[in-house]
């Protein structure tokens, strides 16, 4: 075996959490490795190809702010964008990107390429530690030292593929898995569980008939997500829904003993949220007809991919049911659905910068921390690579709260309360979301990324001129009151003497109704503009549940805090704030369990500690 020469940081894995890690890593300066197990398939997009969505968009956004690259990539490759929710309100609009699979995948290599970092293709079978740290990692054939390492292992740890009767190991269908390192995990007294994720069949393009299926159109002047893109004008591919029928369903139903997860082959938790046809049909057995999402691959791809009817059942009959379906009659198979079962590590083991309590310099982000899909593994990818090299640099840590992020709440949600099933980004997670919203991720993060050199300058001066103006022209709303000549010239029916500001949060005023006012402004200020004069009165109460809450936020709890000491605490309590070692009351009081009072006791024991010192 031949032993390498030192790295500062070394990333395991190129899927979206390692891309992000290493990106950023390398960008702040440090002699970084990404090793994986196929170099060709680093970026990979294993299930339907597509970023952004509800919930995720805003991931996607907030990575881009920091300095990441997924949102730029998706601009580069996108082939459908769509904004989603228009007809709710701006905390839930989310723009989301069907992409081109194959430039998706050679631009992130063309990216990592171009950046500096070394890139190895093997597979990584045990952790070095030296006492309570990890010094590097090992494969079959060599050892790579690193002061500080990241896994991103996705669905490869012991990793599982059911089709039908057939299970086989694979990390993802066509991979290896990485069965060493999951033992290696093991064996250094980490707690593991087990998770399961499916995806769906893909079909020749040319075997499917879209006459008579739903045409969704992308939209005609489409939002992008990253503030590198400049000129943006992507092609505007048509995507397609259909639907399950009765005949589907019996045929599905007929086998229902063949699927491993009704068998019971299939031990592991699978995705609330994203589940298979077999269990739709066993959880909704009164439903008539469930959505099919056909998605092209890329622009020249043969290929669809079919959303919706994820499945574990033998390829003869995934066809069978498929052609079944209205435009699919004659759908030709290239790659069948399947399940695939592999470990994870509990999260409630990491610190929330992902460094795990167990093991120093040793960073989780992605699938090994129990979550799904690409947006929330980039965005834990990317707070892993950034705390790396901060405790490399012996920097404080880098940690966004639930209340400024949706990153926040991500991490916060998993080192807190765990997650038992793939944990999925919703809009609904996030208590502050009218303040989260996708259009001022720049706004609320890019200081940051500028600081950690991630984001440039010229990016940054625009953020800042942005958000100087938009100040600027609500304070102009706020001064320009109308008189009764205005008001009649704007055909409203409102009393003289309003604030522009006032008028504009009427539910039949618009922007461009009081544009004369306000002189040319760019869409994206104006679009701002119009969102914080609207929910103006929202805003401000969730601004003072911010402070409440930073409030509790305030109060640090020492790591190896005793709370045996604490004897008005129940023994439960006591034993679930051990497990979690919560590093403020604020973490405390979302641990899963712990009740007001508890807290309520745990800051009286605090400020009496403090007023003896």
């Amino acid at each position: 075996m031949t032993s390498i020469s030192m790295y500062d940081v070394i990333v395991v894995g190129g899927g979206h959490a390692g891309i992000e890690a290493a990106f950023a890593a390398r960008r702040m300066g440090c002699n970084t490795l990404l090793i994986t197990s196929n170099v060709q398939r680093i970026g990979e997009l294993p299930c339907n190809p597509a970023i952004g969505g509800i919930g995720k968009s805003q991931l996607v956004f907030e990575i881009d702010a920091l300095g990441g690259i997924q949102g730029w990539i998706t601009d580069r490759c996108g082939i459908h964008f769509k904004m989603l929710n228009k007809s709710k309100g701006p905390a839930v609009w989310s723009l989301r990107a069907q992409v081109d699979k194959k430039r998706y995948m050679e631009s992130i290599k063309d990216v990592v390429l171009k950046s500096g970092l070394s890139l190895v293709e093997e597979l990584v079978t045990d952790i070095i530690t030296e006492g309570k740290r990890v010094i590097g990692i090992r494969t079959k054939k060599n050892e790579y030292l690193s002061k500080a390492t990241v896994l991103t292992t996705g669905t490869f740890l012991s990793g599982i593929i059911h089709i039908g009767t057939k299970r086989f190991p694979a990390g993802r269908y066509g991979e290896p898995p990485a069965s060493g390192l999951s033992d290696s995990l093991k064996k250094l007294g980490f707690t593991l569980g087990r998770l399961k994720t499916g995806t769906s069949a893909r079909v020749k393009r040319e075997s499917v008939d879209t006459e008579g299926m739903i045409v969704q159109k992308p939209d005609e002047h489409p939002a992008h997500f990253s503030h590198w893109t400049e000129k943006f004008d992507p092609p505007r591919v048509s995507c397609y829904i259909t639907h399950t029928t009765e005949a589907t369903h019996k045929i599905i139903y007929e086998n229902l003993e063949m699927s491993p997860w009704i068998k019971g082959k299939i031990k592991a938790t699978g995705v609330r949220y994203c589940p298979s046809i077999e269990d739709k049909l066993v959880k909704f057995p009164d439903k008539k007809s469930h959505h099919v999402f056909v998605e092209p691959n890329g622009l020249e791809s043969d290929i669809f991919y079919l959303g919706g009817v994820s499945t574990s059942l033998p390829e003869e009959i995934q066809l069978d049911f498929l052609h079944t379906i209205p435009g699919l009659d004659k759908a030709e198979i290239t790659q069948p659905g399947y399940a695939i079962e592999y470990d994870f590590v509990l999260p409630t083991q990491l610190y929330p910068t992902l460094e795990t309590k167990l093991l120093e310099n040793l960073f989780l982000a992605g699938q090994i921390n129990g979550t799904s899909g690409y947006e929330e593994a980039a965005a834990q990818g990317i707070m892993a690579g950034i705390n790396a090299v901060l405790k490399l640099k012996d920097k404080a840590p880098f940690i966004l709260p639930r209340s400024s992020a949706y990153i926040g709440v991500l991490i916060d949600d998993l080192v807190t309360k765990g997650t038992k099933e793939p944990y999925r980004m919703f809009t609904s997670r996030a208590e502050h979301r009218l303040l989260l919203r996708q259009d001022n991720a720049d706004g609320r993060l890019m200081e940051y990324g500028r600081s950690f050199n991630l984001v440039e300058e010229k990016a940054y001066k625009a953020m800042e001129a942005k958000k100087e103006t938009v100040h600027q022209v609500i304070e102009r709303l706020k001064s320009t009151y109308l008189g009764e000549k205005d008001i009649v010239g704007l055909g409203i029916d409102a009393e003289p003497g309003l604030s522009l500001f006032t008028i504009l949060k009427r539910p039949e005023v618009n922007i461009e109704t009081i544009r004369q006012f306000i002189g040319n402004i760019s869409e994206r200020v104006a679009e701002e503009v119009q969102i914080l004069a609207k929910y103006d009165g929202y805003i401000k109460k969730e601004e003072e549940k911010i402070k409440r809450y930073r409030e509790l936020e305030g109060w640090k709890i020492p790591e190896d805090f005793d709370y045996g000491m604490v004897r008005s605490l129940s023994n439960e309590t006591k034993d679930k704030l051990s497990s979690v070692r919560p590093l403020t009351l604020g973490q405390a009081s979302r641990i899963p369990g712990i009740r007001p009072n508890d807290i309520i006791l745990l800051s009286i024991w605090f400020k009496r500690c403090s007023a003896r010192l």
